[in-house]
């Protein structure tokens, strides 16, 4: 039962989070042989303001 997290910064529709699951688990699917039924995604949004790189908040990009 392969289950995937997936980290995102907030802003994304509700259409492009269904499409990116469909497509995350059909490669799941392709990839290991597990049924589709099986696949487990939690996706995590955070506020701009809670995510940096290289030192920088995402806000101040």
């Amino acid at each position: 039962m392969p289950f995937v997290q997936i980290d995102l910064l907030e802003g994304r529709t509700h259409e492009q989070k269904r499409q990116m699951v469909e497509k995350v688990t059909q490669a799941i699917v392709e990839s290991t042989g597990a049924k589709p039924e099986s696949v487990s995604i939690i996706i995590r949004e955070m506020a701009r303001g809670d995510f940096a790189t290289g030192g920088i908040l995402a806000t101040d990009k």
